[in-house]
């Protein structure tokens, strides 16, 4: 039987994700977002919700771009950093020794250090209560070779992402469970 645990934040998995911005004076910052994913396929689309409070907030705002840069297991303590500084007081890349490279696509920065980044344009934001979600057309994703399959795709197990707990903990990735659109049909 299943018991009531009430109305809140929490599900699985989410992803730890460091969303890439600049400030109005062109410092690149970057900040750990776990309530976020894919939300259109045509357009290919993400979205991300974060707090008014935070200074990647008003930097998506103002120059309507933004990366997600997806860190691999190597980099969880950078990640966790990513979400507990602010980019008001501090340069996290420099502090982390990472390396913040302009987007060719879109005015952000992304992590040269991690597999996977996604190039987004703001093409819209609403207000849900105390975050506000954005919703970034991809206008490009940039992989390692090192993570693509032989189909030029990232692979999930290549990537190695780091996943987000609701009760504040990070993960890896466990075992591969079977194909999908195809182990369903195994009856």
């Amino acid at each position: 039987m299943k018991r009531s645990i009430g109305a809140k934040s929490l599900a699985y998995p989410t992803p730890a994700w460091l969303v890439g911005t600049y400030d109005m004076f062109g410092k690149a910052n970057a900040m750990t977002a776990a309530w976020a994913g894919i939300c259109c396929s045509d357009p290919p689309c993400i979205c991300v919700s974060l707090r008014k409070a935070t200074y990647s907030y008003a930097n998506i705002m103002e120059k309507e771009a933004f990366t997600i840069n997806i860190p691999s297991e190597d980099y969880v303590r950078e990640t966790d950093y990513f979400g507990i500084a602010s980019g008001k007081d501090v340069d996290k890349f420099e502090k982390m020794g990472l390396s913040p490279v302009k987007s060719e696509l879109v005015y952000a920065p992304y992590v040269e250090e991690f597999p996977v980044v996604l190039e987004c344009k703001l093409v819209q934001s609403f207000e849900l209560g105390l975050h506000t979600q954005f919703i970034g057309e991809i206008l490009d994703i940039k992989a390692e070779e090192s993570v693509l399959d032989d189909k030029g795709n990232p692979e999930i197990s290549r990537i190695k992402p780091v996943i987000y707990s609701p009760e504040r903990k990070y993960y890896g990735l466990g075992k591969l469970l079977g194909k999908a659109f195809s182990i369903g049909m195994d009856k």
